[in-house]
């Protein structure tokens, strides 16, 4: 047999009958340093997110990684109404952090690392909002950002309609486009996170965010008392997120975690 350099445990994590897949990365040799846990962005899938978990997993690093709920791409778990998702989705953080805890013997030592792609980075910063740690912690957010008032938005162009309309079908009913786009939009102008450790990562070429959408949120984030860093890559789209593993490495690197 093989000496594998990392276990993958397949899990379901539930939050009051709301349940989702996940992938726990478990590397043969732990650093012992961090723990890492990361979600995705709006109809997309734990698979778009699966270099991340990788890379912490070749530098020592326990990572799980879950799919949002309703997100057919991932798992066929429902979500009863758009109510139930936005109060569960972040609340699936807790139950990684509960599995992370298991797993390791020193978990008051670890650096915890929060983040996700777009709706995940939302998500996570929900999370941090409602939980305070002891450890020292990192939030990671993706291809996130305010897009800038006064100017037409690609959700508005029909090249980005005509997409859409099929994405919509990879999600729950009770997630359409029309109500999450909404909230996401409203949820990431209140935030109240503070005192917490973020760092965006946005390509300049993420039409989505836009040329100064994360800019605008990294000023949002420092008047409500955060630490913030922000990285622009040259290339680095929306819709491929896996590319950000280096990235994410790369903070990581300089911030003497690995």
């Amino acid at each position: 047999m093989n000496d594998l350099s990392l276990k993958i445990n397949k899990i379901v994590l539930e939050v009051e009958g709301t349940k989702v897949n996940a992938l726990q990365f478990i590397p043969n040799k732990d650093s012992g340093k961090a723990l890492a846990t990361f979600t995705h962005g709006f109809t997309s899938s734990k698979y778009s997110i699966l270099t991340w978990a990788q890379r912490m997993s070749d530098e020592g690093i326990p990572a799980i990684i879950f799919d949002q709920p309703g997100h057919f791409l991932g798992s066929f778990h429902d979500v009863s109404d758009f109510e139930t998702f936005t109060n569960h989705a972040p609340r699936l953080f807790d139950e990684a952090i509960k599995l992370h805890q298991k797993s390791v013997s020193n978990f008051e030592e670890r650096t915890l690392i929060f983040g996700g792609h777009s709706l995940g980075a939302l998500t996570s910063l929900i999370h941090l909002e409602n939980h305070q740690y002891t450890n020292n912690l990192f939030c990671i957010g993706v291809g996130f950002g305010f897009p800038p008032s006064g100017v037409t938005h690609i959700f508005q162009t029909p090249l980005f309609k005509a997409t859409i309309d099929m994405r919509r079908q990879l999600v729950s009913e009770h997630l359409d486009p029309d109500i999450t786009f909404p909230w996401i939009k409203e949820r990431k102008e209140n935030l109240q996170i503070s005192n917490t450790r973020i760092h965006l990562i946005t390509g300049e070429d993420d039409a989505i965010v836009g040329k100064t959408g994360s800019e605008l949120l990294k000023d949002e984030l420092l008047r409500l008392e955060n630490d913030v860093s922000l990285d622009k890559p040259s290339k680095l789209s929306h819709h491929q997120p896996e590319a950000a593993a280096v990235h994410i490495k790369k903070f990581l690197k300089s911030e003497g975690i690995i």
